[in-house]
């Protein structure tokens, strides 16, 4: 046998070790974003540290104003090395009684005849961090080394922002020094379809506050009179798309690519549709942009969505008020060169010409990313595709991924990595939501690829 081989037979006879590892993680409610779990942030770093030092890592955590990073690096002089980025940390689990079976107590069930693993985090990203540590350690015990060197830097707060994570990586910038970077925090095309992630869009978040009285009003008193808030924040937020579901902001769509027809093409013949691709969450008409294919929708052209929505009495029961105060959260997925800033700037504007004299109005902005493309015709791209080919016996697919990942710029900009993005989850995986699943393939399977683009690297 070959040292691939004896790595690849390696995972699949350790495969009930390795998922005792995994539950053993999944156990961990490191849910970032709530100060209530901070203790469970650092349990799931102190875990990982520790797994990785048992492999042979050097490892460490970084100390952060918030949660930290677990650091975790194995030299192979000569050869080529890479960064491999992950995170711990998880979402909240409400609503908790949608749940099926308790959220940190992770389970194989089976669902129409395939198993799936169970649990927060099983998809988003523990269960997609462990696939790559597990290959590491099939290496290991096959063959006592990895064939290339192999620095993993998994971090605690992607689910609420990754606030710290560019000043971290400004200033330990020498120690992830490497040739490519990789992430495991994406999708697959489809069941037993892998996929490459070429594009991401950006992201813009924002809150706004409208206020106007100085309390709650009674409605019976001054219902008819005064300003409600909650009818000001309505109407804006119904503007900010016209009937073919364009989004209306001034300068909006300045810098969005037209997609090349010959991509279309490849497009339309993947066989994505709309009523398919939106029956298992019980819709079936696109609501985005009229004379757009529903893979254009979700993957390369840019959105306006309102995240929430609240204001005045929301409890049991009747509580006849009108609110001194409404609120929205709302982002943008913007693509190829937009400006996040502008659009920012836009927005405001936007929501300050819809205010009537009597009210005034908050914003909070969070972090913004532009969009990226990753090079599609680099060798480590196309010893990937090799790779998982190699893996699945089906050509891999090259596209684009709607969602926002915002580590990819940062390693553009502070390390000057481009990055490999190969993910084994599926769009059904509930990932943020409750009943959150991974499936057992996409776990053994995600295993022995990372084996194999190992491999395929140290070529």
């Amino acid at each position: 046998m070959s040292d691939l081989e004896r790595a690849l037979q390696a995972a699949d006879d350790g495969l009930e070790d390795s998922l005792e590892r995994l539950f053993a993680l999944l156990k961990i409610p490191s849910i970032s974003t709530d100060p209530a779990y901070r203790h469970g942030c650092r349990e799931a770093a102190d875990w990982l540290k520790r797994d990785l030092a048992a492999l042979g890592f050097e490892t460490s955590l970084r100390e952060t104003p918030g949660h930290p990073v677990v650091l975790a690096k194995l030299q192979k002089p000569g050869a080529t090395h890479v960064l491999f980025y992950g995170h711990y940390d998880v979402q909240p689990v409400d609503p908790l009684e949608k749940w099926e079976t308790p959220p940190f107590e992770p389970k194989i069930v089976t669902v129409g005849g395939k198993k799936i693993i169970v649990g927060r985090g099983s998809s988003d990203d523990k269960g997609q961090v462990m696939t790559f540590v597990e290959a590491c350690r099939a290496w290991k015990a096959a063959t006592g080394a990895l064939p290339v060197g192999v620095t993993l830097m998994i971090e605690g707060e992607e689910e609420c922002g990754s606030t710290n994570l560019p000043a971290f990586l400004e200033e330990a910038k020498d120690d992830l020094a490497a040739d490519t970077a990789l992430v495991c925090d994406t999708t697959m095309w489809g069941p037993g379809k892998p996929a490459i992630t070429s594009a991401l869009r950006g992201l813009i978040y924002e809150e706004i506050t409208i206020r106007a009285a100085n309390r709650d009003l009674h409605s019976g008193m001054y219902g008819g009179a005064a300003r409600n808030p909650l009818h000001v924040l309505s109407e804006i937020v119904a503007g900010l798309h016209d009937k073919t579901g364009r989004v209306t902001l001034p300068g909006f769509y300045d810098g969005v690519p037209e997609t090349p027809e010959d991509v279309r093409e490849q497009w339309r013949g993947l066989g994505l549709d709309a009523e398919a691709f939106l029956a298992p969450v019980g819709l079936s008409l696109p609501a985005g942009e009229q004379d757009r294919m529903i893979i254009e929708q979700v993957q390369s052209r840019p959105t306006c969505d309102v995240n929430g929505m609240w204001g005045g009495y929301t409890g049991p029961g009747a509580k006849t008020v009108i609110a001194a105060e409404a609120h929205a959260k709302v982002s943008f997925r913007l693509v190829g060169d937009q400006d996040p800033a502008a659009i920012r700037q836009a927005f405001r504007a936007y929501v300050r010409q819809g205010l009537p004299a009597d009210c005034a109005v908050e914003f909070s902005g969070h972090k913004g990313s532009r969009a990226i493309q990753v090079p599609v015709d680099s060798p480590a791209l196309a010893r990937t595709r090799e790779a998982l080919a190699d893996e699945w016996g089906v050509e891999p697919v090259t596209i684009g991924l709607g969602g926002s990942i915002p580590v990819v710029g940062d390693f553009k900009r502070t390390l000057g990595l481009d990055t490999l993005l190969v993910g084994f989850a599926l769009d059904d995986d509930r990932i943020h939501s409750p009943n959150e699943k991974y499936d057992l393939e996409s776990f053994r399977r995600g295993t022995r690829s990372w084996i194999r683009i190992l491999a395929a690297l140290a070529a």
